[in-house]
């Protein structure tokens, strides 16, 4: 099986710190998109909007989805995420299968079942990921070729719109709308559409329930052993004020605690609060964990008076990364929602030059256990 350790990303996050692209979502706005323009010819008769079901742009508005591949990198991301955050047949299903709650019944492992063994959603899912996962690399190759730097294309793979941890049912505690293998089998087609796609990483982002988290890393490791092939892992969670996952309520130590055996090549938060909000939190990431450590907060809270919808522009993200960077607490820098190619810039120049956080070295034991989970 090829070993994860040997990507050169590693080499790189030992000697600088690498710069993460930012928001597809925010930066689509700029082109003022409108509902004909996501649906397009093949999309035109669906029944239900889809203008908020920003992956599909891959499909419909490759060029677009292009483009701002393009603007990030130009501005010095070394990591492009694809374009697949809600790229699975469960968040799919949102968009093109009728809801049973408006009909008086309700989403239940039955129905998500349905969803999974659906054709169309699955083909549409498989389609989202390859495509996307092909227009990042020929944007991060074309530009690598153009540079001499080299880029990296990070499968992009978000939390669902599920909880494997919680009921929605405030009067049936014990009930659960879908079952952990329901989601492993739509994060193993995600993974595996992703890598047949050619990402490079696998960024498990955005985790608010660490359960669904967990659905994804077995699914992946599955796709791992029956490929024969493994990548790195990129892990990172979403954090409310008290520094506990969102939803399943995991301090950072503990979710660390949760996501380690995996052995991945990096651990962080993104999205969140903002950055102002982030520093204790990220300072206890660096601290309990022995891997490279992500920060991508987002540009401060929702604001809608705001161009981008959020409150923090380019120099604001860039002094708040910069002062992460100086406190020697990250590897990789970037930004999630309401970050434009210009927040990037001002992030890449922000912590240009600056050491990054020194990679506490494994013990023997973890070093035979990463290799064992290699081989596994």
């Amino acid at each position: 099986m090829t070993n994860a350790a040997t990507h050169p990303l590693e080499r790189i996050l030992a000697q600088r710190i690498a710069v993460l692209d930012g928001a597809m979502g925010t930066t689509i706005r700029n082109y003022g998109m409108k509902e004909a323009d996501i649906r397009g010819d093949r999309f035109k008769n669906a029944k239900k909007d889809l203008l908020n079901n920003g992956d599909l742009f891959t499909l419909t508005q490759p060029n677009m989805i292009g483009d701002i591949h393009r603007q990030f990198l130009e501005v010095g991301a070394d990591i492009l995420e694809t374009n697949t955050f809600g790229a699975t047949s469960i968040v799919q299903s949102e968009f093109f299968v009728d809801d049973p709650r408006e009909r008086g019944g309700r989403k239940d492992p039955e129905f998500y079942q349905k969803v999974i063994d659906d054709k169309f959603l699955g083909e549409l899912a498989w389609e989202i990921n390859e495509q996307s996962a092909r227009l990042c690399r020929e944007w991060a190759d074309r530009v690598s070729n153009e540079t001499g730097r080299q880029r990296f294309v990070a499968g992009a793979i978000g939390p669902q719109t599920v909880s494997l941890s919680n009921s929605p049912d405030a009067d049936d505690p014990g009930f659960r709308v879908v079952t952990f293998d329901q989601v492993k089998t739509a994060y193993k087609q995600q993974a595996k559409a992703l890598m047949a796609g050619g990402a490079e990483l696998l960024l498990v982002e955005t985790i608010f329930d660490s359960l669904n988290a967990k659905a994804a890393l077995v699914g992946i490791r599955e796709v791992f052993n029956e490929a024969g092939k493994e990548l790195p892992l990129m892990i990172s969670a979403a954090v409310g004020r008290g520094g506990e996952t969102m939803i399943s309520g995991q301090t950072v130590e503990a979710f660390w605690n949760a996501v380690k055996h995996t052995r991945p090549l990096s651990v962080g938060l993104n999205c969140s609060l903002g950055p102002d909000l982030m520093y204790p939190f990220l300072e206890d990431m660096a601290d309990k964990a022995n891997v490279a450590i992500s920060c991508y907060p987002n540009a401060g809270l929702p604001n809608p008076l705001s161009p981008t919808g959020f409150d923090l522009g380019p120099a604001d993200m860039a002094r708040y990364l910069g002062e992460f960077a100086r406190a020697g607490l990250i590897n990789i820098a970037g930004g999630c929602c309401g970050n434009t190619p210009e927040h990037i810039a001002a992030i890449a120049k922000a912590v240009e030059g600056m050491a990054p956080r020194e990679i506490p070295a494994m013990d023997a034991a973890e070093s035979y256990a990463r290799e064992s989970v290699s081989q596994t």
